[in-house]
């Protein structure tokens, strides 16, 4: 059993995205052929968060926390409708902070989804959270694209 963790207040320095380096970063990214103002509100709808974050996430406002049933989870740390949203990420109980950030961005009506994950620690796989980044915004792109059923 390990000891206590630090509180995720007091790893706010490790957090700061101004200390990141290239080899501590993921960035992947979709272009979808959809309007910002969708592509927001897939983003907080019960649908679009799962398909990013996992199963059993529901997203509250800055400074709330949020739990996948398979084990990340964080704090909401910016939310910016339309624009950004910043949630850090513990991959499971034990793990260190990291921050995953998404932002978007419109070109006439198809918006472009850019996440980087960032303050990673030198025992997180590059490889695999880019692997899961990319299923990630498969599912969220793809959910986007599917209607919902009908009432």
């Amino acid at each position: 059993m390990s000891g206590p963790r630090q509180s995720e207040e007091s790893d706010e320095s490790r957090l700061d995205p101004s200390t990141s380096t290239a080899e501590d970063v993921v960035h992947v990214s979709r272009t979808v052929n959809a309007p910002v103002e969708r592509v927001w509100q897939h983003l907080i709808s019960e649908t679009g968060t799962q398909a990013l974050l996992g199963t059993g996430v529901r997203l509250g406002s800055k400074g709330e926390s949020w739990h996948s049933d398979d084990g990340p989870h964080g704090v909401v740390r910016s939310y910016h409708p339309m624009e950004q949203l910043r949630v850090s990420w513990h991959a499971d109980h034990d793990a260190p902070p990291s921050m995953v950030d998404l932002r978007m961005s419109e070109t006439g009506k198809v918006t472009t989804v850019d996440l980087v994950h960032e303050k990673l620690s030198p025992d997180d796989s590059r490889d695999e959270l880019r692997s899961h980044w990319d299923g990630a915004l498969d599912r969220f792109a793809l959910s986007l694209m599917t209607p919902s059923p009908a009432p």
